[in-house]
């Protein structure tokens, strides 16, 4: 039943809310109609098509809600008009009637940029992707977050209010939209990605609240939707091939650099999956393409720094940003030394950035500028709020105090 939960939320939720139109009644209908599914599927058995089954029940349980509150005619009209050519019944079953329901793929490709809908504020486009797509329960996403179950239920409730009063449509943006509003949805997928990749991999006990797992969902479903999407796929790619490495990333409380994490704690079944992914990217300009390609290569036996190098320079090209031209920096260090590489830091505005005084304190610190070394890393120290980078910074300092 989880593993149905997981699988099915989004599509059963995604289905109700195009025909409904309101996000509350539907989540309360997909709740009820997965409720009896858990009552009577281990005795009658799961159905061939559970989806189908599930959302028959749910519009039913949406209809008797709308009947007891003899609100909203026009819906309920509507809901029995398409009930009476249904022939797909709890506890049947067989294939489901075309006029039963929609296309799943397109409504769940619609739920999502619902819930990714710049109208919406990050905290709460997070959120509400958590909870519609992936169907993490209120609390868990409170948990994730470190925040009052309370104060993320606000969220939800504001997001939903916003979502009603603005009139944000149910469906996928025009062409000339879609560019734009699909690059705010795979920036909410990577952000729940990153909240979860600066923890250690989920145990059995924290795996309901794993964001990072989470998110590598949610970004399978896109995927499914948009096949030929290279920014979907290569986020996709992304996501895989960090998380593949998270087991290897900590040491208890220790942070490990990739140079130093021992490979064979590497899931290498969900690397290569991502590197496959990588590969089908290559030679595109998108930014999620490109780094998917950069962390490929960062698996390798033997690394094309130069070649990583490269990659980098075309990203800080198509972003402008000056963290990814740090990052370059580090490639650059180990293609052409570490000299080469703090003449680019160096040049960069980041004072207030954790990483950039941290790249300072690396690269001075394999220069044998130890003094030097030592006060970027404890301005690093300064701004990290992780106890592993903590730790693993106040490591750096006493080094080079011998």
């Amino acid at each position: 039943m989880e593993e149905i939960f997981r699988e099915q939320w989004g599509r059963v939720l995604a289905s109700l809310i195009g025909v409904l139109g309101d996000f509350d009644l539907a989540e309360d209908a997909a709740a009820e109609a997965f409720a009896v599914a858990a009552q009577r599927w281990p005795l009658d058995g799961v159905p061939d098509n559970p989806a189908a089954w599930l959302v028959t029940t749910a519009r039913r349980k949406a209809i008797d809600r709308l009947r007891r509150d003899r609100v909203l005619a026009d819906k309920l009209r509507l809901l029995e008009a398409t009930e009476r050519g249904a022939d797909q019944r709890p506890g049947h079953h067989g294939a489901m009637h075309q006029d039963t329901m929609r296309d799943f793929r397109d409504e769940r490709l619609e739920l999502i940029f619902l819930c990714c809908h710049p109208a919406l504020a990050p905290e709460a486009q997070v959120a509400l992707t958590l909870r519609a797509v992936a169907g993490l329960a209120t609390e868990q996403i409170a948990r994730a977050f470190l925040v009052p179950a309370e104060t993320m239920k606000r969220r939800l409730t504001r997001a939903k209010i916003k979502i009603k009063a603005a009139g944000i449509p149910f469906r996928v943006p025009p062409d000339r939209m879609l560019p734009e509003r699909l690059g705010a949805a795979l920036a909410v997928l990577y952000l729940i990605f990153n909240e979860g990749y600066g923890q250690p991999a989920a145990t059995a006990s924290d795996a309901e609240t794993d964001l990072a797992a989470a998110a590598i969902r949610l970004a399978q479903i896109l995927a499914a939707l948009l096949p030929d999407e290279p920014e979907v796929l290569g986020l996709l790619a992304l996501m895989l091939l960090h998380d593949s490495r998270r087991a290897a990333r900590f040491r208890g409380d220790d942070l490990v650099l990739l140079p130093d994490q021992d490979r064979s704690l590497w899931n290498w079944e969900q690397l290569l999956a991502g590197s496959a992914l990588a590969a089908r990217t290559a030679g595109t300009r998108g930014p999620y393409a490109l780094q998917a390609n950069i962390a490929a290569l960062q698996t390798e036996d033997w690394i094309d720094w130069p070649r990583i190098a490269a990659l980098y320079r075309e990203l800080a090209d198509v972003t402008g940003s000056p963290v990814v031209r740090l990052n370059g920096a580090v490639a650059v260090a180990e293609a052409e030394g570490p000299a080469a590489a703090l003449a680019i830091v160096d040049a960069l505005d980041l004072d207030g950035y954790q990483y950039w005084h941290s790249t300072r304190g690396e690269l001075l610190r394999r220069m044998g500028r130890a003094a030097e070394a030592r006060a970027a890393y404890r301005n690093a120290l300064d701004l990290a709020a992780s106890v592993p980078e903590r730790r693993y910074l106040q490591r750096r300092i006493d080094e080079t105090r011998s």
